[in-house]
């Protein structure tokens, strides 16, 4: 019996197709738990009194307090030549500020909420929820080492944990800022998918492998990690301050975005100036 023989192309082209969804697949399990958090937010918080929806967001601004303490302490790992590594991420913050404050950064963001809220047809603080949840969910070690990972070798393991906390986190800032939360789910898609397909390119020969014991190890991941987690405290008080009902003394958190860049910038200039 002859068989048809495949197009041209076609064997090359599933291929490269099933390779593609290897290397998104633990982002597409990150958006459909923001997706599922937000949902569930949206129904069980719209029923809590505000009172609880406060004391939600204050005891997600602890969890999210603790979680960046313990990134920030990835800095003590860390030697540029001679320069500690809280030094190098002071330098980054600093640097990253004056830059994010020029490009307006911030309200940049801002208008991004405000432009889908307008679209859409959003009510309430979803300006707020867009921003602190895109934020949160887009900042930290997990979305760089679970990037990484992913790209490299189809390993989703990383982004599935993630997708967890994103989940719980989005069920709280849900209850409390409503469907603005839910739209954070494409600032996920955009980045960590971003990074997952840069990461199959070049970033096995510029980090060593994707042995996760050896990106947890390596001194960029490390910085960048330390870097994000001193940002994070300042999500972590801008949600405290949410359940508190003082937001108009939050800290501008977008507008330090550019030091997880300047980072490992920093810490190639130091080891090479003063190693």
């Amino acid at each position: 019996m002859r068989t048809c023989p495949e197009e041209p192309g076609r064997g090359a082209l599933q291929s490269g197709l099933m390779s593609l969804l290897s290397q998104l697949s633990g982002t597409f399990v990150n958006v459909g738990a923001v997706l599922l958090g937000t949902l569930l937010g949206l129904t069980i918080g719209a029923r809590l009194p505000e009172r609880t929806q406060r004391t939600l967001l204050q005891t997600l601004s602890l969890v999210t307090l603790f979680i960046a303490l313990d990134m920030a302490g990835s800095l003590n790992s860390v030697m540029g030549g001679r320069i500690p590594g809280v030094i190098l991420a002071l330098i980054s913050l600093a640097a990253g500020a004056v830059i994010g404050e020029a490009l307006g950064i911030e309200e940049a963001l801002g208008r991004l909420g405000d432009r889908l809220k307008r679209q859409f047809r959003g009510g309430g603080r979803f300006t707020e929820g867009f921003v602190a949840a895109s934020l949160l969910f887009c900042i930290g070690p997990m979305t760089v080492i679970g990037g990484l990972q992913n790209g490299l070798t189809g390993d989703s393991s990383t982004y599935v944990l993630k997708s967890t906390l994103d989940g719980i986190a989005a069920l709280a800032l849900a209850g409390a800022y409503g469907i603005g939360v839910g739209f954070s789910a494409v600032t996920v898609l955009l980045i960590q998918g971003g990074l997952s397909l840069a990461a199959g390119s070049f970033a096995a020969g510029l980090l060593g492998g994707a042995d996760p014991a050896i990106l947890k190890s390596n001194p960029y991941v490390l910085l960048i990690t330390g870097a994000g987690g001193l940002t994070i405290i300042g999500i972590s008080w801008n949600l405290m301050l949410a359940g508190l009902g003082m937001e108009d003394r939050r800290v501008r958190v977008g507008s330090l975005l550019p030091a997880l860049l300047l980072a490992p910038l920093a810490l190639w200039a130091a080891t090479r100036l003063t190693g």
